[in-house]
């Protein structure tokens, strides 16, 4: 296989990034066009207003291929959240998913932050492996079937707490 390359933010990373949600949700969890409209608009408005100081970017790349993603999202209304990671499924189990949440998790020890979170549902288990291998922990569980429409999901949400005074 060739190199994986971590790049930050390129042109065609919010059609891609969107394409890999898109694609991936509907064909495993019967997610449609609400869900990939949801990443597309609520992605596009994160990088409208990007700020290197609280937010960060990370994307995997292999030959030039958009193969995944990570982006940590520092003025969201809860806290500092994790978001969008996603690996292309034709390269998952090489490694990506470790590197991109090692970045994430870096970037957010780095700035200081005390705690982050992200929202998934109930079924991802190799997602939820790499949460927890990082430190994530469940926190809260809800009725999640507002992403469908008709599938009943659960949403979860995992948090990571990080020690005091990160800062260099």
């Amino acid at each position: 296989m060739d190199e994986i390359k971590l790049t930050g933010y390129e042109p065609g990373v919010i059609g891609r990034v969107t394409e890999l949600h898109g694609t991936y949700y509907h064909k495993h969890w019967n997610l449609g066009l609400y869900f990939e409209a949801k990443v597309a608009t609520e992605l596009s408005a994160f990088l409208t207003r990007f700020d290197p100081e609280h937010d960060g970017a990370w994307i995997a790349k292999v030959a030039d291929e958009v193969v995944g993603s990570i982006f940590i999202d520092g003025h969201d209304a809860e806290g500092v959240r994790l978001r969008w990671f996603i690996i292309d499924p034709a390269y998952q189990g090489c490694g990506i998913g470790n590197r991109l949440m090692q970045a994430a998790v870096s970037f957010c020890k780095n700035a200081g932050f005390s705690r982050v979170y992200l929202t998934t549902f109930a079924g991802l288990d190799t997602a939820r492996h790499l949460y927890e291998k990082f430190g994530f922990q469940l926190y809260h569980e809800e009725d999640g079937s507002h992403l469908t429409g008709t599938s009943a999901l659960i949403e979860q949400k995992f948090e990571l707490l990080l020690p005091e005074n990160n800062h260099p």
